[in-house]
């Protein structure tokens, strides 16, 4: 079989994340998708910024279980944005463009 590339190569995991999902090592897409599963199981998708959880929406409520994994994101995009999610709060959400860079903090490099 040819070694996987890109998004489906596991790659490690920091141990807050490896706990959640059960894993030390996942591909990305993996990640992405269990970190989804978890969050619409929650119902924690709200369409407005800092809003109660409603099951729909754009936006992520941090829980007791994501908000330390959506803490270790402070990244700067290849466009330059930053992603700075360091003194988030239980209850309030981050924007579901951002979840890529939430994955990518929470991989070993």
């Amino acid at each position: 079989m040819a070694e996987e590339k890109g998004l489906k190569k596991p790659v490690q995991l920091q141990s807050e994340l490896a706990a959640m999902l059960g894993a030390t090592e996942l591909p990305r897409t993996e990640i992405t998708k269990k970190l989804w599963d978890y969050i619409k199981s929650k119902k924690l998708q709200t369409k407005t910024v800092n809003g109660k959880p409603e099951n729909a929406g754009k936006f992520i409520v941090a829980d007791a279980k994501l908000l330390p994994i959506f803490k270790k994101t402070k990244s700067t995009s290849k466009s330059g944005k930053l992603t700075d999610l360091t003194n988030l709060k239980e209850g309030e959400t981050i924007d579901m463009m951002q979840m890529a860079a939430v994955v990518g903090a929470n991989i070993k490099k």
